[in-house]
């Protein structure tokens, strides 16, 4: 079904953009203090996942120079 801009009804177009515009301060803060708290958890999550791929990879980091400082000792002798 294809929309036809002759086909909406203007006054039923001006009410909900009314409506919206009245209702849109009032529900736009509520919606804001429900996300922030999930908002804020997956920020902690991102920082806290961060953190433990970097102690990761100084880990990985620090065993790989172990290694080829010990093969480069078995070739020194």
């Amino acid at each position: 079904m294809k929309l036809n801009l002759n086909d909406l009804d203007l006054t039923k177009g001006l009410l909900i953009g009314l409506g919206v515009a009245i209702v849109a301060p009032v529900l736009l803060p509520v919606i804001g203090a429900a996300v922030r708290p999930v908002l804020k958890s997956a920020i902690k999550g991102g920082f806290i996942l961060y953190k433990k791929s970097r102690e990761m990879v100084a880990e990985v980091v620090e065993n790989i120079e172990d290694i080829a400082a010990e093969a480069k000792a078995e070739v020194k002798s």
